[in-house]
């Protein structure tokens, strides 16, 4: 976007763009998301901002009304493959609060210097600066939705102490912690049972989770319908499960929030505005990587209105219907790729049923969902272990074992395999197209989930071919889906899936018609990967 393009967006106060940019007014000294309802500036007044950091580095201080950190975040860094998206997408999985802009540079495979000077000119703020704005986003969550004592939530945003997190909240809100909770306690914001107590051996707390309507509750289905025994358990409204993190683990449960009853599922995607997030966490320190993680796993920073307009052409009916559809992520990269290379050339239930018998080798952990008692095993445990699980060819057993014996670094050659939210789809191509049993199919379906690459076709699965009929469509008719052939390919699944009812969609369908249909097709379950 031109100045002009955003100056229209703050005029017309589009809350579509909060969070892809910031408005700072010199005449003021603040900076304000795009649809602050504050008196439009004028323009000579007017500079804008691709991160809060640079806002911070300029000199800015956050809007008090409009609250500027309380947004989504951008979807630009999935859009983007080059390495100022690359390292944002790292600041906020945590690497540099666990070790340091040193770490950063390292798994980006850049100098320190080099990586200063390629993100202060791309985003107008070097890595310590993107960091601790990240810290103060996550600061003022924690202030204003839950009773965390001030000490805890320092630690809890990747603060080193007390001081500093008093500092930077002072600096960035011009409000001390107290003040910032106060203002939030007297807007009603503060729910009386939000809070922090007991957990996991450690925290549990309640968090709001914002996002850009409209909001498909599809992607509960998809998940439930590849939940592992003893690891997760999901329904048509809410997910839970077990996850390691770099300091311990945790327990989360992501739920919808409760609607006006009545409502249909075009009304229900608009009406949502937020996920609830409940986590118990062993480390408070893992916080921020958390919410990163579950960010990415139901793609609460996507633009639904970019999106359904960029497919609107080619599948009126289904976006009429299907407003706001997600792309399922990953809560890690080693665990995607397992799953999707479990699922290869078998149904969804027969891949589950493998993941099941797997989950056995998963560490126990104490978890306060009912249900919830082991982590989901790690490549180290599946190399030494997992060939007495897998059942099916000799052949892809061994792939998959050999696999996860290269990310546990632990192969007969010594080389590891290091996959996550660091690489692009051409890095993820180099590194899997030459490991025996993986294809394009697989590294395609994991640069979608791992990285939420927008523009994957999967043009060899059978699910796609059958969804690419459900709704009209031939394989010569894809290339005016892009930029968002992925969510596209969700689109088709979901017609794939649907019994013949609920395939009358639109605005000749029934209204006693199903809301969706439960995805039973796995994504992976007819696929044919001929290098698999």
């Amino acid at each position: 976007m031109d100045f002009e393009q955003r100056y229209r967006a703050i005029d017309a106060r589009d809350p579509r763009f909060d969070g892809q940019f910031y408005t700072a007014v010199r005449s003021t000294g603040i900076y304000c998301r795009p649809s602050c309802p504050a008196r439009t500036p004028r323009r000579e007044n007017v500079h804008f901002y691709p991160t809060s950091a640079a806002a911070h580095e300029a000199g800015y201080r956050a809007c008090k009304r409009c609250l500027p950190e309380a947004v989504p975040g951008t979807p630009e860094w999935n859009l983007r493959s080059d390495v100022a998206a690359r390292a944002m997408r790292l600041i906020a999985d945590g690497v540099v609060n666990r070790g340091g802009v040193e770490l950063l540079a390292a798994q980006l495979g850049y100098s320190v210097r080099q990586l200063n000077r390629i993100l202060l000119a791309e985003l107008g703020a070097g890595p310590l600066s993107l960091a601790r704005a990240a810290r103060a986003q996550t600061a003022r969550a924690l202030l204003t939705s839950t009773g965390m004592k001030f000490a805890d939530a320092a630690f809890a945003s990747g603060f080193s102490s007390v001081r500093q997190f008093n500092d930077t909240v002072q600096q960035v809100f011009d409000l001390t912690p107290g003040q910032l909770r106060a203002t939030a306690t007297k807007r009603g914001n503060l729910p009386a049972a939000a809070g922090a107590g007991s957990g996991l051996r450690g925290t549990a707390l309640n968090l709001k989770l914002p996002l850009r309507p409209p909001y498909d509750h599809g992607i509960f289905d998809f998940l439930a319908a590849r939940a592992v025994h003893g690891v997760e358990l999901a329904d048509a409204e809410s997910y839970s499960r077990t996850l390691a993190l770099p300091l311990g683990h945790a327990s989360i449960t992501v739920q919808l929030p409760e609607l006006p009853a009545g409502m249909d599922s075009g009304q229900r995607a608009w009406a949502t505005d937020h996920l609830l997030l409940q986590a118990s966490l062993q480390d408070l320190k893992d916080l921020p990587t958390l919410l990163s993680r579950v960010r990415r796993l139901f793609d609460l920073d996507a633009d639904p209105i970019a999106i359904d307009n960029g497919l609107r052409n080619s599948l009126p009916e289904r976006l009429a219907a299907v407003p706001g559809i997600r792309l399922p992520g990953a809560l890690e990269a080693s665990e995607m790729l397992l799953r999707a290379m479990v699922g290869q050339q078998i149904t969804v239930q027969a891949a589950r049923g493998q993941l099941h018998r797997l989950a056995a080798l998963g560490g126990s952990v104490d978890s306060p969902v009912a249900g919830l008692d082991r982590l989901f095993p790690s490549p180290a445990q599946i190399a030494e272990h997992g060939a007495d699980f897998l059942r099916g060819p000799k052949r892809r057993t061994d792939s998959i074992l050999a696999a996860m014996a290269r990310l546990a670094g632990s192969d007969e050659s010594g080389r590891g395999l290091s996959l996550g939210v660091a690489d692009d789809v051409q890095s993820l191509r180099e590194k899997l197209l030459p490991l025996p049993g993986i294809g394009p199919w697989t590294v395609n379906y994991l640069a979608m989930r791992l990285l939420g690459a927008p523009d994957i076709f999967l043009d060899n699965d059978v699910a796609v071919r059958k969804g690419l009929a459900a709704v009209g469509l031939d394989a010569a008719d894809t290339a005016a889906l892009s930029p968002w052939r992925s969510y596209a390919t969700v689109h088709f699944w979901r017609a794939a899936a649907a019994r013949p009812a609920d395939r009358a969609i639109g605005p000749g369908a029934p209204a006693s018609a199903p809301r969706t249909a439960r995805l039973r097709t796995s994504v992976s379950n007819e696929q044919k990967d001929a290098n698999a």
